[in-house]
C-alpha cells in the first residue's frame, strides 16, 4: 500500500474528513475453483472493503481460457458484468438465460438469494477479458426478491481534452457528469468506462461528497493526486482510492489509457462478506450457506444444470466471521 496524499483525519476514526489517494495493488485469486483462469482482484482490500457500495473487483483476463463456473448462490448484492473481450453464457435461478458480450451491461440482483452459472462459448480455450464487480444492496433492498437486468444501450460523454481530442466516458451504472445509466441501483453511485486518445490530459467531474477511486485497465495512465500536480501512475489491475471531498479528477496518457471510475455515497454500514453472500453478521451467513447445501428453494435451480452440477460451499472458519472496515 503506498499512501501519496494524505488528508485529515481524526485519532481512531476510518474515514477521511478530506481528499486523499492510497494506490493499491491486486492480487491473483482462483474463480470458482478454476485454476485455469487468471484472475485479478482490485476489491476488496484488507485496508479498504468498499468504495460507496462497490464492495468487490475482479478482471478475469486477458487471456485465452474455458470458463466453466458452475450454478453457484448469491445474496445481499449486485453483480455487474463488463466485458472486455470473448463472450460467456449467464444462466440463472429466475431464468435468465444470455450471452454477455463487448459493449452490453448485465445487473443480477441476489436480495435473498439467488444462483447462476458462467460458460465460455465452446469447447475450447477462447479470448476472454472481462470485469466482474458486486455493489452491497442497502437494508431496505437486501432482503427483497431477485431480479435481473440487460442494457445494449448504455449513455456516453465526450470529456474534452486540453489538446482538443476528446476523451470518451461510457457511464455504465449510476450518473457521472449528469448523464444517467438505464440500470437499476439502489443506493447513490457510479461506474463508468473511460477512454483516453494518446498524449491526452482530461479531467473528470466527481460528485464532491462521494468517495472514488480509479481503476486500471490498459494503458499508461497517470493521474494528479494532490495540489502540487504530482502524477501518480496506475498500471492495470492497481486501484488508486481518492477518497472523497473531491470535485474532479485529473487524468492524462502518453501512448493512450481505458480505465473504470468506480464510486459512491460512502456505505452507511458495515458488511460481513464471505464466499459469495454479502451480509451484516456471522449468523446470517451460516444460516445462507446452509440452505445452499441443503439445495433449499431460496436459492432456486439454474436450468439446463443437472442438480450435482453445483459448486459447494466451502467450511465456515473456526472463528466467527466479522464486518469488514476500512483503515485509510
Amino acid at each position: 500500500m503506498t499512501r501519496l496524499d494524505a488528508g485529515v483525519e481524526e485519532s481512531g476514526s476510518t474515514r477521511c474528513d478530506g481528499p486523499r489517494a492510497v494506490l493499491l495493488a491486486a492480487r491473483e485469486v482462483p474463480l470458482g475453483g478454476v485454476r485455469a483462469m487468471e484472475v485479478h482482484r482490485s476489491l476488496p482490500q484488507r485496508e479498504l472493503p468498499t468504495v460507496g457500495a462497490w464492495c468487490f473487483l475482479d478482471r478475469f483476463g486477458p487471456q485465452e481460457a474455458v470458463m466453466r463456473v458452475d450454478p453457484h448462490p448469491h445474496i445481499g448484492l449486485q453483480t455487474v458484468t463488463w466485458p472486455l473481450v470473448g463472450e460467456v453464457h449467464h444462466r440463472d435461478s429466475i431464468g435468465s438465460d444470455v450471452v454477455v458480450r463487448r459493449g452490453s451491461l448485465n445487473i443480477m440482483t441476489a436480495g435473498a438469494g439467488i444462483s447462476h452459472s458462467e460458460y465460455s462459448l465452446g469447447e475450447g480455450a477462447v479470448p476472454l477479458d472481462a470485469l466482474q464487480l458486486w455493489v452491497a444492496l442497502p437494508e431496505e433492498r437486501r432482503h427483497g426478491g431477485p431480479a435481473f437486468e440487460r442494457h445494449d444501450r448504455l449513455p456516453t460523454l465526450s470529456l474534452p481534452t486540453r489538446d482538443g481530442d476528446a476523451a470518451q466516458a461510457t457511464v455504465v451504472v449510476g450518473e457521472l457528469a449528469g448523464v444517467a445509466s438505464p440500470a437499476t441501483m439502489h443506493t447513490p453511485i457510479v461506474g463508468a468506462e473511460i477512454s483516453l486518445p494518446p498524449r491526452s490530459r482530461v479531467r473528470v467531474p466527481l460528485q464532491h461528497e462521494w468517495e472514488h477511486a480509479v481503476v486500471g485497465i490498459e494503458g499508461d495512465l497517470r493521474v494528479v493526486t494532490g495540489s502540487d500536480l504530482e502524477e501518480t501512475p496506475v498500471r492495470a489491475q492497481d486501484l488508486l482510492y481518492l477518497g472523497v471531498h473531491r470535485d474532479e479528477i485529473e487524468l492524462a496518457t502518453e501512448d493512450g489509457a481505458l480505465l473504470f471510475l468506480i464510486g459512491g455515497e460512502p456505505f452507511p454500514d458495515d458488511i460481513v462478506m464471505w464466499w459469495n453472500f454479502v451480509g451484516r453478521s456471522h449468523d446470517e451467513i451460516a444460516v445462507a450457506r446452509e440452505e445452499w447445501e441443503a439445495a433449499g428453494a431460496r436459492f432456486g435451480t439454474v436450468e439446463g444444470h443437472p442438480p450435482e452440477q453445483r459448486i459447494p460451499a466451502p467450511p465456515l472458519p473456526n472463528v466467527r466471521l466479522t464486518t469488514r472496515r476500512r483503515r485509510i
